[in-house]
């Protein structure tokens, strides 16, 4: 554990919580925390309302500025370290341990991979993100305009990426495509989650077989679309959720007592990232060595 800096979560007031109190709208909306617990950060003097400390009973009126300054907490510990894949005056790109989060949330603030990156970097944007537990490439933009054309690649779907990722079960087929659309599910403890949804968003991966093992099969997955959690739920969906996924089910959907999604145990690991250089145009190629778990017999 280390204690951080602590953070100010500021938030704009909307027009649907206009009209509550302040105690009520953050216990309404912030539900990690009880009503009781929400009024003693009053009582210590955390809130603020429009740059002044609030008191329990404010009525919120839309347009104002609310303010939670959490005092420095102990975040857990996690792998604080990750290697340098590419770096030059436009992008870095770098291999995330499995076990870091790319961005803060959770509970996690300074013990991430963004933090990090931003001691050696200052003014590193990440132009995606991976889960905590998936292992591998991450690419950074170091400038504005490298950010703007990264970004409209992503949106164009001219970057490709390529994963590996354990899967229970023999798959039957070599090679296959999952379309299955992502969109928000039930889940008992989150409220909603994404998942395998009729009416989700349209959603692609390409899928080929690299080992099939006694009773789980080792895939390459190519995703086109980057939609939350896709390789988990699209393997789900294809009859192979990752071996070891407290989530995930066969079909995509959640498990009967499903776990929570940033729950480790399943091996996924972001390979190759490749894109055209957003100064230079070159087409660039950044591999991540994957776990040795992740690797055929003939690659050990």
């Amino acid at each position: 554990m280390a204690l951080n800096s602590g953070w100010a979560y500021t938030e704009q007031v909307g027009t649907a919580s206009a009209g509550q109190t302040a105690l009520a709208h953050l216990a309404a909306s912030r539900l990690h925390s009880s009503v009781e617990e929400w009024d003693a950060r009053f009582t210590r003097g955390e809130v603020e309302l429009n740059g002044v400390r609030a008191v329990p009973g404010a009525i919120l009126r839309s347009g104002q500025t609310l303010v939670w300054h959490r005092p420095p907490w102990d975040e857990p510990d996690v792998p604080l370290h990750y290697e340098v894949l590419h770096d030059d005056e436009a992008i870095v790109g770098v291999n995330k341990p499995s076990g870091l989060p790319t961005m803060p949330a959770g509970g996690f603030l300074e013990h991430t991979l963004l933090a990090l990156v931003r001691r050696r970097y200052p003014a590193a944007n990440p132009m995606h993100r991976l889960g905590r537990f998936t292992s591998g490439v991450v690419l950074f933009a170091r400038t504005h305009e490298a950010s703007s054309l990264m970004l409209r690649a992503w949106r164009h779907h001219e970057v490709k990426k390529q994963y590996r990722a354990l899967g229970s079960g023999l798959a039957a087929r070599d090679h296959f495509e999952i379309t299955v659309p992502i969109g928000l599910v039930p889940h008992p403890q989150l409220g909603t989650i994404h998942a395998a949804a009729v009416d989700g968003r349209p959603s692609h991966s390409t899928v080929t077989v690299l080992e099939r093992r006694d009773d789980s099969t080792l895939f390459a997955v190519g995703i086109t679309t980057g939609r939350p959690h896709q390789i988990r739920i699209h393997l789900g969906a294809a009859g192979h959720p990752l071996v070891g996924d407290t989530v995930y089910g066969v079909g995509g959907v959640p498990k009967a007592s499903p776990g929570l999604p940033g729950e480790g145990g399943f091996l996924l690991h972001s390979e190759s990232l490749r894109f055209a250089h957003p100064l230079t145009a070159i087409e660039i190629t950044l591999r991540a060595a994957p776990p040795v778990e992740l690797l055929s017999r003939d690659e050990r």
